[in-house]
């Protein structure tokens, strides 16, 4: 039996990607989603993890003269849960360098495009003006180069001749909601790590853009 992965989410607004998580959890999931932090106090995630029982705490950004003092108490509260890993679900916030590495190896996010892609906001815009024929989502490790980290696994789709940004939008929310919660998975039962060379999936070096699943 893997013993239990405590897990520190950080939210910013309605949070869809926790609520998969926690729909995710339970079962021979070793996962355990030990405490919600939000930047924002009225982030609808604060209520779906009051539901599901989850400890939550608020740490306001605007109320810090920079981002060095706020990742500072972020950092405080984070580890008062001692977590094996940090999730960023729709954390609208970029991080200092210093918070980067603290967390350096347990510190993953999810980012709608396909990395390297479209790296940044936007993502399913560009993705159209470009004409791709493919889009997506992709989870990959923190490190201090924003959307650069190394990638453990990506969801493809065929873009539709009649996508629009709304109908993109749905369908790579969609398919966060599937991987989000498996690279969660992976890392908790140890399967997934980040190694000098790049993400490995049990012990394999994972390519540049990770384990692929199309859907």
């Amino acid at each position: 039996m893997t013993a239990a992965c405590n897990v520190v989410v950080l939210i910013s607004g309605s949070g869809s990607n926790l609520q998969a998580l926690i729909d995710s959890l339970g079962n021979d999931n070793p996962a355990r989603i030990c405490a919600v932090v939000s930047n924002r106090a009225e982030a609808f995630g604060l209520q779906r993890a009051h539901a599901a029982g989850i400890a939550t705490d608020v740490v306001q950004h605007k109320d810090f003269a920079n981002r060095e003092a706020f990742d500072a108490a972020l950092m405080e509260i984070i580890d008062t849960y001692q977590p094996q890993l940090v999730v960023l679900a729709g954390f609208m916030r970029i991080l200092t360098p210093g918070f980067v590495r603290h967390y350096q190896g347990r510190l993953l996010n999810i980012h709608p495009s396909l990395l390297p892609k479209y790296k940044g906001l936007d993502t399913h815009r560009r993705a159209l003006e470009a004409g791709d024929h493919e889009h997506g989502c992709s989870v990959h490790f923190v490190t201090e180069e924003l959307d650069g980290g190394p990638v453990a696994i990506q969801a493809a789709f065929t873009v539709e001749p009649d996508e629009n940004v709304d109908s993109l939008t749905g369908r790579v929310h969609a398919a966060e909601h599937i991987i989000y919660p498996l690279a969660v998975r992976w890392f908790a039962e140890g399967r997934l790590r980040l190694a000098e060379q790049g993400a490995m999936l049990d012990e394999t070096l994972l390519p540049p853009t990770g384990y692929l699943l199309r859907i």
